[in-house]
């Protein structure tokens, strides 16, 4: 395997850095009243559904899971055991370009029961997006080196999974919860 200098170690600390920065940058740009907003509805609802397609429900699934040890009531649409939303509810989707059939198909029922809608995507003019209640936005220009450093979706997902973790340590501030009350709902594995 090749070392500094060459090869796949260069690569990977430019990728690393990369993704890092671009990442923080689209982070940065998101108004705080809307993290606010975000944290608001999360926190004043009987339950939150999580929904996302491909990678993106990876990290949904890690959200709702964040969610339920925060001691809220959460679950990841498409589960058998996921009850139907409801009015006084809310749901979160994630999605990076805000088109997948299946997002959209979401939101419409969401909506549809009459239940706030969260959406995070990186196209403020998709469809999807025009569904939100909230709309939370990470954008990312092109530029050459994404393709190579950050393939497909990886700047969405990465910036996801930071936004989400940051929501988790906003609703555990104002919960007043502790990294000790969530280890108790914590899954244990036998």
């Amino acid at each position: 395997m090749p070392g500094p200098g060459g090869g796949s170690g260069t690569t990977f600390a430019r990728a690393e850095r990369y993704i890092g920065e671009r990442v923080t940058t689209a982070l940065e740009r998101i108004d705080p009243k809307s993290i606010a907003h975000a944290v608001n509805i999360l926190s004043s609802v009987p339950q939150i559904f999580v929904y996302g397609a491909g990678r993106s429900g990876i990290i949904g699934r890690a959200f709702a899971m964040r969610l339920v040890q925060a001691g809220l009531r959460a679950y990841v649409i498409g589960e058998s055991v996921t009850p139907i939303v409801s009015r006084n509810d809310a749901a979160f989707i994630l999605s990076g370009q805000g088109e997948s059939y299946s997002s959209i198909q979401t939101a419409n029922i969401v909506r549809r029961e009459g239940a706030q809608l969260i959406v995070l995507t990186s196209r403020p003019g998709s469809k999807l997006a025009h569904t939100a209640t909230l709309l939370l936005l990470v954008e990312f220009r092109e530029d050459p080196e994404r393709p190579r450093l950050a393939p497909l979706g990886t700047l969405f997902e990465s910036a996801s999974l930071r936004l989400t973790d940051g929501l988790v340590a906003e609703l555990i501030r104002a919960r007043g919860e502790s990294e000790e009350s969530m280890r108790r709902r914590h899954a244990i594995m036998v």
